[in-house]
């Protein structure tokens, strides 16, 4: 559960009060500019402007001077108790938050979430940083703060390599190393996922893993990505059945038996340590079949005896001890010298 609260006063009963300093046509351009009615939906300039019959420049000043009265009014004066609330709200989610974030706090009722935003455009102790290429859209009520937190983001981003994994209790870790000095009380678990979830280039994948955004690993796109983290979060070799299976678990999406099979084949991510069981090559695997298997060895340790082979592969695939001696007889790869140690065929 969060630790927040949500607000207690009614942002409606605020909203229509504050617009109360509003002439008839003001009130009526900013009610449809921020979607101030039931529906909660709002307006462009352009559909503004096309109502009333002007540019839509002229919707802007008139959006801009009414802001503009109803902070000087006597209206904006008696509601300070609701921006202050307003205020230790935003506080209590971090002191800088995602604009989503924030108004999905506030409830699930679309017009409240209208008169929200509304009041927090008004409040001129609230902060709106629009969204660019590192963040989201995103609201605080701490500049510097804020700059902490989108500096200590960049850091972390820069920490991390293109298609790194980072469990999200780990990352959670590495990010308070980099706030370590920030206000106690935003050190919890909420609020640092919360900033996390703030950057556009640092993301969580479906498993709750985190890393670069743009990386396959995070962002998947395809059934041989999500085989990948299916595999990975397993953690050792699995039947292509069960992948399929676990794909469509997590990922909610329909993986056919056959198709993740043949998708797993082709990616060279993937390497088959028994019959339809796959592992990942990062874990060290030696790709190819038994034989393949076999011959690196020896280029590896040099001539081995039968048993030390089979230890050795044994490592590599889930196979039968015999399938590796039927392969180390086959005259066309190995030989076997006068102390049984057995060497590739190719050998200088």
């Amino acid at each position: 559960m969060s630790e927040y609260k949500t607000i207690k006063f009614k942002p409606k009963q605020v909203t229509k009060r504050l617009l109360g300093a509003l002439s008839t046509r003001a009130r009526d351009v900013m009610t449809k500019r921020y979607g101030l009615d039931e529906t909660g939906k709002r307006m462009t300039l352009e559909g503004i402007g096309k109502k009333y019959n002007i540019t839509r420049e002229r919707v802007r000043q008139i959006e801009n001077h009414s802001i503009a009265i109803i902070r000087k009014s006597k209206e904006y004066v008696k509601e300070k108790p609701a921006f202050d609330e307003l205020r230790n709200f935003i506080d209590t989610l971090g002191g800088v938050v995602s604009e989503e974030d924030l108004l999905n706090a506030v409830g699930k009722d679309k017009s409240v979430k209208s008169h929200v935003h509304f009041l927090l455009t008004i409040g001129d102790e609230f902060t709106k940083e629009k969204e660019d290429e590192d963040f989201k859209h995103r609201w605080h009520v701490d500049k510097e703060l804020a700059n902490r937190i989108h500096d200590s983001l960049k850091k972390l981003y820069s920490s991390l390599d293109d298609d790194e994994l980072v469990v999200e209790s780990d990352m959670i870790d590495n990010f308070l190393n980099y706030v370590e000095d920030v206000n106690d009380k935003y050190k919890n678990e909420e609020i640092i996922k919360r900033w996390l979830s703030l950057s556009h280039k640092i993301g969580k994948n479906p498993l709750g893993e985190w890393g670069k955004a743009k990386s396959s690993n995070v962002s998947a796109k395809g059934m041989r990505d999500y085989a990948f983290l299916v595999i990975r979060k397993h953690g050792s070799p699995i039947h292509f059945k069960e992948v399929a299976k676990a794909i469509t678990q997590y990922f909610n999406k329909k993986a056919h038996v056959a198709t993740t099979h043949n998708e797993l084949i082709k990616d060279p991510r993937f390497v088959l340590v028994g019959r339809g069981l796959y592992a990942l090559a990062e874990w060290g695997y030696i790709s190819g079949v038994v034989k393949d298997v076999i011959k690196k060895i020896i280029e590896k340790h040099g001539p081995l005896p039968k048993d030390k082979i089979i230890e050795k592969v044994l490592k590599e695939r889930y196979v039968k001890e015999n399938t590796i001696i039927v392969n180390l007889q086959n005259p066309k790869f190995f030989t076997k010298d006068k102390e049984g140690r057995y060497h590739n065929v190719d050998e200088k």
